[in-house]
């Protein structure tokens, strides 16, 4: 009878644990003030997983829940108290890969940039995320993609030039080794639906790149028609290797070699150089990292 009793409040206890778990997880989603997450984040009894204690969730853990809501103002709570803690790679629940940066994968996956920001802010200030920004990702889920690849597959064109503008490496290879140029280049070659972001992408990887290494440049040199009908002439036998880049690039690939990533993208407009010609669009200008 005690035995009966005992299994029947473990498992009214698990119940509630779930139901409170999911209270949380809902209250971020419906954007509630910061005070109240914080304090149902630090309550024991609101976290509750398979065959493990209570325990309260970490900063980590609740910023992914940030990210995945676009919980501005909880975000920066977070990353603000705590910088290091909110940065970690949290427990196995929600990546298995201890090298990973699943919150700027996460950002760049739903397209959180004003968080992404946030996140890149505090990587440049902390030491041991010099790397941060470059990091692979879990090679599970995502096949060891960097937060740059994964933009440069979601065709989103303002966060692959914040990504470079901020220190991403462009040369990095994801587990089947293709490189983010690689991804777009494959992706011109496969579809014609979205053409012109493809192209944005790839100019703004090319400003980057001032020497070419990527597994699709015999696909451009088997079919150098298609290719110079899609990219013009001077473009594809760039990226094929038969003549330098042009006067345009190669100044440009010197000057933002030489910008710290940091000041990135205030660096850029304050080159002395005419607006038209720098590579930053009047609609990317309030990507300015302010906070």
């Amino acid at each position: 009878m005690c035995s009966n009793q005992a299994s029947l409040q473990d498992e009214q206890q698990s119940r509630q644990c779930k139901f409170l778990s999911y209270m949380f997880y809902q209250a971020v989603r419906d954007q509630k003030p910061v005070w109240m997450l914080e304090d149902m984040r630090t309550m024991e009894c609101f976290y509750w997983e398979g065959n493990a204690s209570e325990r309260s969730y970490s900063p980590s853990e609740a910023l992914l829940y940030a990210v995945v809501h676009n919980h501005l103002p909880y975000a920066q709570y977070l990353l603000s108290h705590f910088p290091k803690e909110a940065l970690k790679v949290p427990g196995e629940k929600f990546c298995c890969c201890p090298s990973s940066a699943p919150h700027l994968a996460m950002a760049v996956t739903y397209d959180r940039r004003d968080i992404l920001i946030m996140i890149i802010k505090i990587a440049h200030k902390l030491p041991s995320l010099h790397s941060y920004i470059s990091r692979t990702g879990c090679f599970h889920l995502e096949d060891g993609k960097t937060p740059l690849h994964l933009a440069c597959e979601l065709l989103r064109s303002e966060t692959v030039l914040i990504l470079l503008g901020n220190g991403a490496s462009p040369r990095i290879m994801d587990c089947k080794g293709q490189t983010p140029l690689d991804i777009i280049l494959e992706q011109l070659w496969c579809s014609k639906v979205n053409v012109e972001s493809k192209k944005l992408c790839l100019d703004y990887l090319l400003l980057f790149l001032p020497s070419l290494n990527f597994k699709m440049r015999k696909m451009l040199q088997d079919h150098p028609e298609y290719w110079t009908l899609l990219l013009g002439e001077d473009k594809c036998n760039y990226l094929v290797g038969n003549t330098p880049a042009t006067l345009y690039l190669t100044a440009m690939q010197t000057v933002l070699q030489c910008l710290p990533p940091s000041h990135f993208p205030k660096s850029i407009q304050a080159l002395p150089i005419p607006q038209a010609l720098k590579p930053l669009p009047a609609h990317c200008k309030k990507l300015e990292l302010k906070w």
